[in-house]
């Protein structure tokens, strides 16, 4: 069984629309939101994966075999899954057999994660493409929460990983920078983008941030969902 987050109306949170943010951005996609989450992001705008102080385990998750996640996925046509949370990872071994069934069909796959999970081998074999978002202290985890070493040297190690920083302030790019040079991570795959849950505060943060990547040989994104739909559930 998986854990997956429901939609406003109740119905579990696997919907089709555009990939907002990171290397493939702008990609049609079906999504699959998981919940649970092993951090607690202050600026987090699915908290409802996860803060159970604030919201109800009951009315915001469901139990689904794999089965009844695998038809819904296939309904909507499109070869290109990207399995987001939450925190997929907590749920890898579930999620190895979905994956390989719909990997038989044709689909590929890309994976949302926090960078603090190492994937299992069955997982790194079947997913085309890691997007890690390491957390900076901007998120209010504690440090030895939110950076494995482990973990990120496991994905630094496959070619198909990018790793993709949430940045509110200038200063949040040379810690960005400092965690590259602890992990000895690849520019060409670094990926800034603004924090911002509005199109106002994207706009107001994105000239700084891409001047940025200019500088540091960064790449840069958007949140495409957000300037499109705003802070919109099954968006």
């Amino acid at each position: 069984m998986l854990r997956v987050s429901r939609q406003s109306s109740g119905e579990p949170e696997v919907f089709y629309s555009l990939q907002g943010e990171g290397a493939n951005i702008g990609g049609p996609s079906v999504f699959l939101r998981l919940a649970t989450c092993n951090l607690a992001c202050t600026w987090c705008d699915t908290k409802y994966t996860w803060d159970w102080a604030n919201f109800d385990y009951d009315q915001e998750v469901v139990s689904l075999e794999s089965s009844q996640i695998e038809e819904k996925i296939l309904g909507f046509g499109c070869s290109n899954l990207v399995i987001t949370g939450g925190e997929p990872l907590l749920q890898q071994s579930e999620l190895v057999p979905l994956v390989a069934s719909l990997k038989s069909r044709g689909m590929t796959f890309e994976v949302e994660t926090n960078g603090t999970i190492a994937p299992l081998p069955e997982l790194v074999r079947d997913i085309d493409q890691w997007n890690v978002s390491p957390k900076l202290a901007n998120s209010g985890n504690p440090a030895d929460r939110r950076e494995d070493a482990s973990a990120l040297t496991a994905f630094r190690e496959l070619p198909n990983a990018y790793f993709k920083f949430v940045v509110n302030a200038a200063g949040d790019v040379e810690e960005v920078c400092a965690l590259r040079d602890r992990h000895n991570l690849p520019n060409q795959r670094i990926i800034l983008m603004p924090q911002g849950h509005t199109p106002e505060a994207l706009k107001l943060r994105s000239g700084w941030v891409s001047e940025a990547c200019v500088k540091e040989g960064f790449r840069f994104s958007t949140r495409l969902h957000i300037l499109l739909w705003g802070d919109e559930r099954g968006r």
